[in-house]
């Protein structure tokens, strides 16, 4: 046989062959076995592929000589998984894999039958195929039914009863708005006599704000979103308006093919239909906030390169999972072992995503770039104005500043030294202190204007200074005076010199000048050097009650500068202000913010220049001019002081010379004494403060943005980011549909791409995921995987028919779910017999009605709706609802802004549940029990479990007892005067039902046993009524307290915590 390099022993193929009906499907029948057992080193990968034999192929298989068509015994394929032989047999033994006899017998017939392949199902575009015939068609109220019965019937199978009205109210309820739904809206559809009661019930559900909140619950998982970024701090992200976006979309069932492209792409939408607004074009750009979802970091170790790569992919896996049903992610290290989908292929659909202005750090910030202002709607109209408005100001400012240079000219060439002398603060410092007289031990002062002459010590020398004054040389304590410098915290100050550091750092920290008593605990301040960094401490005790705050940015060693240090009086470390040369240093680090604001006078201590009282000198250090004030001056003030000093040089010279020389105080000039450019300036400054407010107002959407080049990527061996191969550019795999030459190769492209009329995958996987929502699983039960290995749709025409009605009613997606709950299929009891249990254990053929298990969100919702203390305002910021204290700071950074959590007051407290705050490494608790996703990565099928901890949950959560008070405390009050009345208040609150007549003695039995027992521990029964932030009614602790527990037992029944 040509191509094999094994000698193979020939057997004959004696066992029994599975007979069918009809020829077997490949895709059914046969496509499962090879998937399981032999894709893996004969498929689709190259890098994994044994005996370069592919069986994924039949011309590949049929060319190496694995299969003759028709001819079982010539087929060494069945040689070798019929082989006793452990070095021959197939699989091989170390794979741990053992074809039954039924799949041995299934290959063999597929094999006498042709060995036909057939494409994979879901890579065939969907049709619309015609409805099947039934014999029970009275049953059938819509399209679904036809295929659902035609199912049932071929296995012999009835459909089940109509449920009755009050389990479809909550049914519909719960499917439609994730709520219960109240009593009376039960009640009247009860006694609705009309025929179409049940669907205006429908319409009325689907009318409601909450059915988009319920259908953007399920759309976050898939987005991935979370309130912050994940890795390293896991800080704070503000990206709510994201999720307000997606709610908004639903309920105004905005048709899925704008809300896919606004998603991918709005950032590049520019055609936004006639009559678009400003707003519209915000939520657009708002739309993309989808790619925006991702985890990031901001550790200082990473390689941005690296993390570029990881967020391409991660966006790349993720539009892939959502919209097409692929795992993609397979093929980031080597061809997709299953799939058509080559490695190559995966690096070009990244590369629709590795265009985009994100950085790879986020910065440890709530915004990190690029991002919008999302201005309260209040405050939309101006803003945009002042958007127009602030380029025509800023135009007015450039205008005048390149129009008023002869008007600077003719100022210098006019200035004289009197002018100068009037430059900068005019009242007298508190204190002033020359340090100019080039010789002798002493210096001329002034003390608030009263002139005088103050010794210096013996180790104060002279330099040449600034501006060709002298200067002194400090080496240790210069000046010691009592009267000035004590100030007190609350004292706003500014302390201004000239300093030049020496070349060799002698000494790096050391004291310009200061009031400070080392000997009790530093109480005092003082004009600080540290590492050639000027700082300031303000103290009462250090270190526990003090302030210290350094400027970034190192002082020049052997260069003259002017230092000036102004302190506004607040005790904050945003008081202190920084100022080298005129200039205010920005963000400087603040060493310790312990300051409790208790005194910093000390008469004890002297104020010196030069040191501390102690210690802490200053070596080598040039000085002069050393001025103190007492009010924090202005930054402006500041720049003048600096200026004044260059103008005294620059008016000595003579008039032709001064220009050269002044040009750079020009823009210091024109905020100073420029009357047009200072009115320019000042309209310009009000439109950025109104703009700011505005800003901080209003809230920040996280968008995408493109780079103007064109998009690209990298195929990288075994998705290494350092290990590039070829160059490739954004394209889609070719087992799909062809990407046509009309469209942009950018995320817009790609986004009508999937939504052409031939593409095989958008319609079907997002019709099963809604589907999924509906009946518990969808139609392809694995909803992330429509690929090879993916399951079999349990009924492919039906979910192709609905496919098709999806696309062709527009994407309309409450018509879509109309269809489903007005099915009657949708509308049985779920009621199952012994033989639907054999013939239909899952479910998956719709032999009844479907329940299941709540997600978490609808079970903490459930409380609070019947509880009555749900808050249903619609969208918002995050909010943080009960949960144990320190939850995060176990795996919080010390650093992160979200180590602590806070729980939120008053309404925030009974939010919707689609509202908590996500942390990601640490996800709400409750939440997490109860199978919530972290959201760390993309979710398209929850895990659905019951579990000891999640009745713990139910039963000793603080929402859920007090929820269960809150409840008790309305039954007692409202639900009439007798305790069957009562119970059944409460049944109707959580089961839309009374309770049976035999359901209630075992309710009043509990409900007697915890009275008993509360009568007896009256503290246990305030405790249980204390639960919570709400303040309950009743004033009977011990009533109320039976009532709450037993409330509590029924919120955690299966019935309640299942819809």
């Amino acid at each position: 046989m040509r191509g094999v390099v094994l000698v193979l022993s020939s057997i004959g193929c004696t066992l029994g062959i599975v007979q069918a009906k009809e020829p077997l499907s490949y895709n059914e029948h046969i496509r499962p076995i090879l998937v399981e057992n032999c894709f893996s080193c004969h498929g689709a990968d190259s890098a994994s592929r044994q005996a370069d034999l592919r069986l994924d192929r039949r011309e590949d298989a049929i060319e190496y000589g694995a299969i003759v068509a028709g001819d079982p015994d010539s087929t060494v394929l069945l040689d070798r998984i019929y082989s006793e032989d452990s070095e021959e047999v197939m699989p091989p033994p170390e794979t741990k894999k053992t074809l039954s006899a039924q799949q041995k017998s299934l290959l063999t017939q597929w094999i006498k039958e042709g060995a036909e392949y057939e494409p994979h199902w879901s890579f065939i575009p969907p049709t619309r195929v015609p409805v099947p015939k039934v014999k029970k068609q009275e049953w059938v109220r819509n399209p679904i039914d036809f295929f659902i019965l035609s199912r049932l019937e071929a296995e012999e199978l009835l459909p089940a009863k109509e449920a009755d009205r009050r389990t479809l109210a909550r049914r519909l309820s719960y499917d439609l708005t994730g709520l219960p739904p109240e009593p009376s809206v039960v009640e009247s559809f009860v006694l609705d006599p009309h025929a179409d009661a049940y669907e205006r019930l429908v319409d009325t559900f689907l009318s409601k704000l909450e059915w988009g909140e319920h259908r953007g619950r399920h759309w976050l998982d898939y987005a991935r979103y979370a309130d912050t970024h994940g890795i390293h701090f896991d800080n704070f992200r503000e990206i709510w308006t994201y999720r307000q976006w997606v709610i908004n979309a639903f309920n105004r069932n905005m048709p899925f093919d704008q809300f896919t492209i606004l998603q991918l792409a709005g950032d590049l939408v520019t055609d936004h239909g006639p009559g678009a607004t400003p707003d519209q074009i915000l939520d657009n750009k708002i739309a993309t906030g989808f790619n925006r979802c991702n985890m990031t970091t901001n550790e200082g170790g990473i390689i941005d390169e690296e993390y570029i790569v990881l967020y391409a992919r991660d966006r790349t896996e993720t539009t892939a999972q959502v919209f097409m049903g692929l795992t993609a992610g397979c093929a980031v290290c080597h061809d997709h072992k299953f799939d058509p989908l080559s490695q190559k292929e995966f690096y070009e659909l990244s590369a629709f995503f590795n265009n985009t202005t994100q950085r790879a750090k986020d910065g440890n910030v709530y915004n990190t770039p690029p991002v919008l202002a999302v201005p309260l709607a209040q405050d939309r109209t101006r803003f945009r104005a002042i958007e127009k408005e602030l380029p025509s100001a800023r135009a007015a400012l450039a205008a005048r500043k390149k129009n008023a240079k002869g008007e600077f000219h003719t100022w210098v060439q006019s200035l004289t030294e009197d002018q100068v002398l009037a430059i900068g603060p005019q009242e007298t410092p508190l204190l002033d202190v020359a340090f100019s007289e080039g010789e002798g031990n002493a210096t001329k002062a002034s003390f608030l204007g009263k002139q005088t002459t103050i010794p210096l010590s013996d180790s104060t020398s002279w330099l040449p200074g600034p501006s060709g004054m002298s200067a002194a040389l400090l080496n240790g304590k210069a000046v010691e005076l009592s009267s000035v410098g004590d100030f007190e915290h609350d004292q706003p100050f500014t302390i201004s010199c000239w300093v030049k550091l020496p070349k060799e750092d002698g000494n790096k920290n050391f004291a310009i000048a200061s009031r400070m008593d080392e000997s009790n605990a530093h109480r005092g301040w003082d004009l600080w050097v540290e590492d050639r960094r000027v700082g300031m401490h303000l103290i009462h005790k250090w270190p526990e009650d003090a302030l210290k705050v350094v400027a970034k940015q190192q002082l020049k060693p052997d260069v003259w500068t002017l230092v000036t240090l102004s302190y506004n009086g607040s005790g904050n470390p945003s008081g202190i202000k920084i100022y080298y040369d005129g200039v205010m240093q920005q963000k400087p680090k603040v060493a310790n913010n312990k300051f409790k604001k208790n005194t910093t006078r000390t008469d004890t201590a002297p104020f010196v220049i030069g040191s501390r009282s102690k210690g802490s000198p200053a070596k080598n250090l040039g000085l002069t001019s050393v001025s103190i004030w007492g009010r924090a001056l202005s930054q402006n003030e500041v720049e003048s002081i600096a200026k004044a000093d260059l103008l005294t040089d620059i008016v000595k010279l003579p008039k032709e010379e001064r220009l050269q020389a002044a040009n750079r105080l020009y823009d210091w000039w024109l905020m100073d004494f420029d009357k047009p450019f200072q009115a320019a300036k000042a309209r310009e400054n009000a439109l950025v403060t109104e703009e700011a407010a505005i800003k901080k107002r209003g809230t920040i959407a996280h968008v995408m943005q493109e780079k103007p080049d064109m998009a690209k990527a990298f195929v990288l061996d075994r998705g290494e980011y350092d290990k590039r191969l070829d160059e490739v550019s954004p394209g889609t795999p070719a087992a799909l549909s062809a990407y046509p030459d009309t469209l942009p190769k950018n995320r817009l492209g790609l986004a009508q791409w999937l939504l052409l009329q031939d593409h095989p995958l958008t319609s079907r996987v997002t019709v099963n995921r809604f589907w999924q929502e509906v009946f518990g699983t969808g139609l392809v039960r694995t909803s992330g995987d429509f690929g090879i290995t993916g399951e079999l749709p349990s009924n492919q025409d039906l979910l192709d028919w609905l496919a098709v009605e999806f696309r062709e009613s527009g994407w309309d997606v409450k018509h879509l779910f109309r269809l489903f709950v007005t099915s009657a299929a949708y509308r049985q009891a779920a009621t199952a017999t012994p033989e639907k249990l054999v013939k239909d254990r899952d479910n998956r053929l719709l032999s009844r009605g479907p329940r299941f298990r709540m997600d978490a969100e609808m079970i903490r919702d459930t409380a609070l709706a019947a509880s009555g203390l749900l808050v249903q305002k619609i969208g918002g910021p995050s909010v943080k609802p009960y949960q144990p204290d320190g939850v995060w700071k176990a795996v919080a950074m010390p650093q992160s802004d979200t180590k602590k959590y806070e729980p939120s007051t008053g309404a925030d407290l009974y939010r919707r549940s689609m509202y908590w705050f996500w942390k990601r490494s640490a996800p709400p608790t409750s939440m997490d029990i109860l199978d919530a996703p972290s959201r760390e990565v993309c979710t398209v099928r929850r895990d659905r479990t019951n579990t000891p901890l999640q009745a713990l949950v139910v039963l000793n959560d603080p929402q859920f007892i007090e929820a269960s008070r809150a409840l008790a405390d309305d039954a007692l009050l409202l639900g009439g005067s007798n305790d069957d009345q009562r119970i059944d208040y409460i049944a109707n609150r959580l089961l839309s039902r009374p309770l049976a007549e035999a359901e209630k003695p075992v309710v009043k039995k509990s409900l007697a046993d915890l009275t008993n027992w509360y009568k007896e521990h009256l503290e246990d029964a305030q405790a249980v009524i204390s639960v919570g932030q709400s303040q309950p009614r009743h004033e009977d602790a011990v009533t109320l307290a039976s009532w709450t527990m037993l409330t509590n037992q029924l919120m955690n029944l299966d019935e309640v915590l299942s819809k």
